[in-house]
């Protein structure tokens, strides 16, 4: 029973808590039993509370639901928060040894609404310091490891999420993404992950609210639960000027739909990138199930000119001015990774940043351009598969060498740059057992049609089933 109800949806699980099926404690016990077995070798959680006090706040919920209130559609649910995400009641480290002792007196916005919608908050999960990187490793609380392979990486940065969600110790998780971090580790660990478009999903609090394209997002084993879950992190919030009006519920629609005709973009690897050949192996294995749905596939790659000078210059200029003063008195504890980073954006000049905002504009306007053809977009999540957790990350992809530690991961980043929705589905596995994902790109707001294209794959696949040894 317990295994089953870890493994259950999220969706399911909720409804079972509502009818009264299950007791939230039992479903309490159940993913307690899980983390106690798998997350001592996986280490995805972190700051977890002791299973005395997870129970107790099992038993409030259900007396809660007893006391005929009105409760939320997540009621009873448990949740690790990612930590870089302030919650009240846990830390809020970052990954950074400079903030292992504070403690947040508010929550973000995206931890208000999950409480509110009747999560039951356990602990955080696992991040890479500062969440840069896609690789979850820090001086806090080590690294976390991925539950298909131990050896390997989990991805990042909502690392810890990730693999907490493929070994069943949460039934969903809440991540962000700058330039990939819930599509590279739903792609590592074999689940699903939505970067919804710019705005629909309340970043607040924020420094630089204006600038910059990074998103929060849900991550689940399933589309449908990524579905559910995005129906209470959508919406539109004061605290953040991005937002726009939306209908969150539109997410809790069915998801099937008629595929014939639709015209999609096949582009493995965006026109010339770097291509592990297992990863390409797997992705063009699948190509048939896009044609078997009645989809009109065509390759095709939209013009992502100048995207490397976009990205990287916003980013640098960002992380300089929100983290650059921490490097005068903490740099000897700060990875080198940080440091460069930080420091390259000390470098900017106001014409650097000037030109990347003009020259993001004409890609925003060629990729509209480019959608008004192809209604999706097929590509790479990841360009490698996942790698020797023991890495600062991978240098070389194909004998081509990586120039900086985000190079290898320019399969989403340069989807980030675009702002437009983007998922991770399973679409496979190496002939080592390690999981390779796909990532469906869709029109400007149009994140249901994403949502319901990877229903569909996920439905004629079935790869997202395939579960680690063990868990």
């Amino acid at each position: 029973m317990a295994d089953a109800l870890c493994f259950t949806s999220a969706r399911d699980l909720a409804g079972m808590i509502r009818s009264r099926e299950v007791s939230a404690r039992e479903v309490m016990s159940a993913f307690l039993a899980q983390i106690a077995r798998l997350n001592p070798p996986l280490n995805a959680i972190v700051a977890k509370l002791d299973d005395h006090a997870c129970l107790a706040l099992a038993d409030a919920a259900d007396r809660e639901l007893s006391s005929g209130r009105p409760t939320g559609v997540l009621h009873g649910l448990p949740i690790a928060f990612k930590d870089l995400e302030a919650a009240v009641g846990f830390p809020f480290t970052k990954g950074s040894p400079i903030y292992k002792d504070l403690r947040p007196t508010e929550d973000t916005v995206i931890v208000e609404r999950l409480r509110r919608a009747g999560t039951i908050p356990i602990g955080k999960t696992n991040v890479p310091e500062f969440g840069m990187g896609s690789h979850t490793y820090n001086q806090v609380y080590g690294t976390t490891f991925n539950p298909y392979d131990h050896s390997k990486s989990a991805g990042g940065s909502s690392g810890g999420a990730g693999a907490a969600l493929a070994s069943g110790m949460l039934p969903l998780a809440d991540g962000s993404d700058l330039g990939g971090s819930l599509r590279n580790p739903a792609n590592f660990n074999n689940i699903v992950a939505l970067r919804p478009t710019v705005g629909l999903v309340p970043i607040a609090p924020t420094a630089l609210p204006l600038v910059g394209v990074s998103v929060k997002g849900p991550m689940a084993r399933s589309v449908s639960d990524v579905a559910f879950m995005l129906s209470v992190m959508a919406g539109a919030d004061g605290r953040d000027p991005l937002t726009y009006p939306s209908t969150p519920s539109d997410f809790l629609l069915r998801l099937e739909r008629d595929w014939k005709g639709v015209r999609v973009a096949w582009s493995p690897d965006l026109g010339g990138l770097p291509l592990d050949r297992r990863v390409r192996a797997v992705l063009e294995s699948q190509r048939q199930t896009l044609l078997d749905l009645g989809c009109i596939v065509e390759e095709a790659t939209p013009d992502l000119t100048d995207v490397d000078e976009i990205f990287l210059t916003l980013r640098s200029w960002a992380n300089w001015n929100t983290n650059g003063a921490l490097l005068a008195e903490h740099r000897s504890v700060m990875k080198p990774e940080a440091i460069w980073d930080i420091e390259a954006g000390a470098q900017l000049t106001g014409a650097d940043v000037a030109r990347a905002i003009i020259k993001h504009g004409a890609l925003l306007e060629r990729m509209r351009v480019f959608q008004e053809k192809y209604e999706f977009l097929l590509c790479a999540v990841n360009q490698v598969p996942p790698f020797d957790a023991g890495l600062d990350w991978p240098k070389s992809i194909e004998g081509v060498a990586m120039e900086n530690y985000v190079a290898w991961m320019k399969s989403t980043y340069w989807i980030s740059t675009t702002c437009r929705p983007a998922m991770s589905v399973p679409a496979g596995f190496t002939p080592e057992g390690l999981p390779v994902g796909i990532q469906i790109v869709g029109r400007h707001r149009d994140d249901l049609g994403v949502l319901r294209l990877g229903y569909a794959f996920e439905q004629a696949t079935q790869v997202g089933q395939r579960r680690p040894d063990g868990a």
